[in-house]
């Protein structure tokens, strides 16, 4: 799978920052902070996207990828929250993405190439020990200066890419099929211990939205 980006880097004092953006951010995508969760509402080329990023991310440990989806909620008109995803080991702290974020020039293209579209099937349980009270690989969520930042690990990306791929890939046949029940979701934490700080992403395939 090509994944068109665009690469970026800057500098915060001695250290340098590597930054992945996709080159054509999602155009109906949006995610805003609810009351029990935070809330990404997606079509189908948007969920494919995620499921990629997600996926990059995965392989990744040295890069924020930041996902600009920030947008009014096309459900509510609340405001709308940018995505960066970030593994623990880069011990990068939200607080100083604003001042990143302010450095970053335009970038310079590149492809990334997948090893192809993320799984629709939860993977196999290869890591029981999730499931036991003293397991600490979970994501860690914060929300700064309008972004949500979901810190991993190489493992939980590459195991909850699906739950984006699942939304693409059923979505919208699910629609076609309920038109009096639409709604078709999937839901990352926050039970199933991959959640330590913050709440669930409820994922939520949207076809009609807004013109902009």
């Amino acid at each position: 799978m090509k994944l068109p980006l665009t690469i970026h880097r800057a500098r915060l004092g001695p250290a340098e920052f590597k930054v992945i953006r996709p080159a054509r951010p999602p155009a109906r995508a949006a995610l805003s902070d609810g009351n029990w969760y935070l809330h990404v509402q997606v079509d189908q080329q948007a969920a494919q996207l995620l499921a990629a990023l997600w996926s990059l991310a995965a392989t990744s440990p040295r890069s924020l990828v930041h996902v600009p989806l920030r947008r009014t909620d096309p459900e509510t008109g609340g405001p709308g929250l940018d995505l960066v995803l970030l593994h623990h080991s880069l011990q990068f702290p939200p607080s100083r993405w604003k001042e990143l974020r302010a450095r970053l020039g335009p970038g310079r293209p590149q492809t990334a190439d997948l090893p192809g579209p993320a799984s629709t099937d939860p993977a196999p349980d290869r890591w029981p020990q999730r499931h036991h009270q003293e397991n600490r690989d979970l994501f860690h969520q914060h929300v700064h200066a309008g972004t949500l930042f979901m810190t991993g690990s190489a493992k939980l990306f590459a195991d909850t890419a699906w739950f984006f791929a699942d939304v693409a890939h059923q979505g919208s046949g699910h629609v076609f099929a309920h038109p009096d029940r639409p709604h078709y979701c999937a839901t990352l934490g926050p039970y199933g211990n991959l959640i330590s700080t913050g709440r669930g992403l409820h994922i939520v395939y949207r076809d009609r939205w807004p013109e902009p």
